[in-house]
């Protein structure tokens, strides 16, 4: 592993952690009122299309970084569909 990557991983620690708090306080409230949905689909398919750049390329920090992503977002995209209130 080279100093670049070793820095990319590091860089992936801060970024993917950044999306935990949201996650852990959406499953916890279950409180979606304030996430938009077409934003997180539009960012998931983004870290999907950057997670399937990164295979392609054999660029681990890309992969890791992507792949935590997609779950993470992907989490917060479904808990908007799951606890969405139905419209009265």
């Amino acid at each position: 592993m080279t100093s670049l990557d070793l820095l990319g991983l590091v860089a992936t620690c801060f970024t993917t952690s950044s999306f935990i708090p949201q996650v852990w306080r959406t499953w916890r409230t279950r409180d979606v009122s304030g996430i938009s949905l077409p934003t997180y689909a539009i960012i998931t398919v983004g870290l999907a299309l950057w997670l399937a750049y990164g295979i392609l390329k054999e660029d681990l920090p890309l992969v890791v970084a992507n792949a935590i992503m997609v779950v993470l977002t992907g989490a917060i995209a479904a808990m908007k569909i799951r606890f969405e209130p139905e419209p009265a």
